[in-house]
């Protein structure tokens, strides 16, 4: 209990001969008050409390009551910051004695891969796959405009162009220099806050690789260790479509987090891509979700919503799999326009609804990768 004098208050109120009153104030919370008040708010998707998921960093409490401390977030594309922030404002709030709350939000992506395996990237902390099962699904506009999503959340984010025979990075994104070697290490070239690597950039976009399997897989395994991308939280690595060498290359030298699988609605469509998706689950490369691009056309003359390649498809096949759908994707003009003049559309046309679409893809994706942080399986090699 502190006791604080009132040396301005008239006549004797409390029985001093100074004629001073006093007024009792109760003493700032323990420690243990504040961590136990913290403890009931629980992570969604890690379905633990935040004090032992060591989301609570940095606790000062002073004797006036004031309550300061960092909330650390496993990425900063946590789609539940803000309710996160506010939960703790209010649970500690409702503690006799706290005065003030001072909340700093930060966030820290943990590593993925166990000790053994961070040497094949380092420095990288998150690998995240797009893959799908044919060509012509949009996976590299996806691929590219959730790197630039997750960039935008102000994550260190690099995007490898794996599609050996197909290289779409250098047009999606506009840039088209040869990058410079520096110690024997390749460094990326940036734009839109990413790190980027293609083939196409040391190669030429427009020229056609007449390789075989085994010098496919060699070219991807020196895209990945004989560049010099630094410290990343995420890696986003645009496979080749199918199931061949270059697929298998990945996933079985490169320590990924997981795999999202691009598809459209259509019933041919799906019925590829969950054969790609149990490839990847044959490998034991974590399925983080299959996301429907092309879902919806808004007509821009009526505004009715139009259903062009069926719809629900793959959160139907997401179900039946069992594995989460990450949402769908508009067919957006916008979206066509922003990659032929090579600017993703989140960086370009933020607003848009395409844009919206893949700011809730990359939360979605970021909030499974979480979680991969918390359990891994050992990868299986075929030979």
């Amino acid at each position: 209990m502190q006791t604080v004098y009132d040396a301005t208050a008239p006549g004797p109120r409390s029985g001093r001969r100074d004629g001073r009153i006093t007024r009792q104030l109760m003493p700032g919370p323990s420690r243990e008050q504040v961590l136990h008040a913290l403890a009931t708010i629980i992570d969604p998707d890690l379905g633990r409390d935040v004090v032992s998921l060591g989301m609570i960093k940095d606790l000062r409490i002073s004797d006036a009551g004031e309550v300061a401390f960092t909330f650390e977030l496993t990425t900063p594309a946590c789609p539940v910051r803000e309710r996160f922030q506010t939960m703790a404002r209010e649970a500690l709030m409702q503690l006799e004695g706290v005065t003030a709350v001072d909340v700093r939000m930060t966030a820290n992506v943990r590593s993925a891969f166990p000790r053994q395996r961070e040497d094949l990237l380092p420095g990288v902390r998150q690998t995240i796959a797009v893959a799908s099962g044919k060509g012509g699904v949009g996976k590299s506009t996806v691929a590219v405009n959730l790197a630039a999503a997750l960039a935008g959340t102000g994550a260190r984010t690099g995007l490898l162009d794996a599609d050996i025979y197909g290289p779409s990075v250098p047009t999606l994104t506009g840039v088209r220099e040869e990058p410079r070697v520096v110690e024997g290490k390749v460094v990326p070239l940036e734009a839109y806050g990413l790190k980027l690597m293609s083939m196409g950039f040391l190669a030429g976009a427009d020229k056609a690789m007449v390789w075989r399997g085994p010098m496919v897989s060699r070219a991807i395994e020196q895209l990945m260790t004989d560049v010099r991308w630094g410290e990343l939280d995420y890696l986003v690595i645009d496979l080749p479509p199918g199931t061949g060498d270059a697929s298998l290359t990945v996933a079985q030298q490169v320590p990924l987090t997981g795999v999202v699988i691009v598809a459209t609605p259509q019933d041919l469509a799906l019925e590829i891509a969950m054969k790609a998706l149990q490839m990847f689950r044959k490998l034991n490369v974590t399925a983080l979700g299959l996301v429907e691009n092309m879902s919806w056309f808004v007509c821009p003359n009526c505004g009715h919503e139009h259903h062009v390649f069926g719809h629900g498809g793959a959160e139907r096949a997401a179900q039946r799999l069992g594995v989460p759908f990450l949402g769908g994707i508009p067919l957006d003009e916008e979206i066509r326009v922003e990659a032929d003049a090579g600017a993703p559309v989140v960086v370009s046309r933020p607003d848009s609804p395409g844009a919206r679409a893949f700011r809730d893809l990359a939360s979605q994706v970021a909030a499974r990768t979480s979680i991969q942080s918390f359990r891994r399986l050992p990868v299986i090699n075929v030979r």
